[in-house]
């Protein structure tokens, strides 16, 4: 089909980042600890940790809510809703933008998550876990929902003809989220999008997959021969999105432009990775983003630090680029964090493609053979980017990749 020029698709831009994570609230403190390799590990103090071998995580810390919430009581909200909300206000203020002005503008907020507020579980006692809602604290029963994650938001701002989704679709959330307000503004259903998913660590995310034998005892190593598995994480990453008319005409900064997505779900299996299924998931994302596995500059990795997903996703990476380009994972830094994890991945790529550098893969010391990729360790790399890919994978075979290019004024 061929478009006339009122019904062609609209190019989509990012304009604003909010990032909470446990290398840095904000983006330039984010930015700082992306191109310096900053750790983010340190011991879980979020919940009782007794009986475990080992229990490093990757918390927020000094993370203050009424800082960066005040238009609504943060304490009637859980602490995965308070990292969605400050971070919604940060990427609105990073876009230049004001309450006010969002109010005038239909608006779609999409956040992806895994856990939403099951922290709050971890404070319920058995009775209130086994004798129903009736027993259950009035304040945790109040911001327990999921769908706060997103509404917590439109309260904050204020927003009015708006509309509001959660999307749990596990580790791959953010990018679903993303791929969503992508679609909404492309085709003009909305004028503006804050988008991207949030979770905090709680005791039932960390008992699963220490059971699985996955949690890793001091640090996250992605591709190394010695990995050992994840570290889980918390925080936020929502983007904010817009037409590119519209950041033309009130002269927003772009971070960088959306090109792009795919999606699919295999069901293979209810935790394994299928690399043939994430493979037909990047050939979609490129197609979709009208590019080729040559244009791409590098790609953030879902890179777990597990021995089954890096060798999979690789793997599928080889499988779709004859000369694989450099492959990082961020999550080396900052661990898991689950539903925000490719949200907080996808704005590392904007700030990758503004400031011309690649995000390393720390605690690296020698690559697995069996992955066998440039995964950029220990120090970032400077470079000219143009075109970069963002991986996640979600158990029950949830694939979601995103394609991010640099702006450029020619379509």
């Amino acid at each position: 089909m061929v478009h006339d020029k009122e019904q062609r698709p609209r190019r989509v831009v990012i304009t604003g980042l909010g990032t909470v994570s446990s290398i840095g609230l904000g983006v330039p403190d984010f930015l700082a600890g992306l191109r310096a390799g900053r750790s983010g590990v340190k011991p879980i103090t979020g919940f009782d940790t007794t009986g475990f071998a080992h229990a490093n995580g990757c918390e927020v810390a000094d993370f203050e809510p009424r800082r960066w919430i005040r238009h609504v009581d943060p304490e009637g909200l859980g602490r995965a809703t308070q990292f969605a909300v400050a971070a919604a206000g940060m990427a609105v203020a990073d876009a230049g933008l004001t309450r006010a002005g969002l109010r005038a503008r239909r608006a779609l907020v999409s956040v992806g998550t895994t856990d939403a507020e099951t922290r709050d579980l971890d404070t319920l006692t058995e009775t209130q876990l086994t004798e129903g809602p009736e027993h259950m604290d009035p304040v945790v029963a109040r911001r327990s929902g999921a769908g706060r994650l997103s509404t917590g938001i439109v309260r904050e701002l204020g927003l009015v003809d708006v509309e509001a989704l959660t999307i749990p679709t596990a580790c791959a959330a953010g990018n679903y989220a993303i791929g969503n307000a992508f679609d909404a503004l492309r085709d003009g259903d909305v004028d503006i999008a804050l988008c991207g998913g949030a979770d905090a660590v709680c005791r039932k995310n960390f008992v699963g997959f220490y059971r699985l034998g996955t949690v890793a005892p001091e640090v996250c190593q992605p591709f190394d021969q010695d990995r050992k598995g994840i570290l889980t994480g918390e925080g936020a990453g929502i983007l904010l999105m817009e037409s590119l008319e519209s950041a033309r005409a009130r002269g927003a900064r772009v971070y960088a432009e959306v090109l792009g997505y795919g999606l699919n779900c295999d069901a293979h299996h209810p935790v394994a990775p299928d690399r043939d299924s994430l493979a037909r998931c990047m050939e979609v994302a490129h197609r979709n983003a009208g590019v080729k596995p040559e244009d791409i500059d590098f790609i953030s990795a879902h890179g777990t630090g597990t021995r089954a997903n890096d060798v999979t996703e690789t793997g599928a990476i080889r499988q779709v680029f004859a000369t694989p380009p450099p492959t990082v994972s961020v999550k080396s830094m900052i661990g898991h964090s689950m539903g925000a994890a490719s949200a907080l991945a996808s704005a590392a790529c904007a700030l990758a493609l503004t400031e011309g550098f690649i995000p390393p893969t720390i605690n690296h010391g020698t690559t697995d053979p069996e992955c066998g990729l440039d995964c950029v360790p220990n120090e970032a790399r400077a470079a000219d980017l143009n075109v970069v890919q963002n991986n996640a994978l979600a158990f029950a075979g949830n694939n979601a990749v995103l394609i991010l290019g640099r702006y450029q004024e020619a379509a």
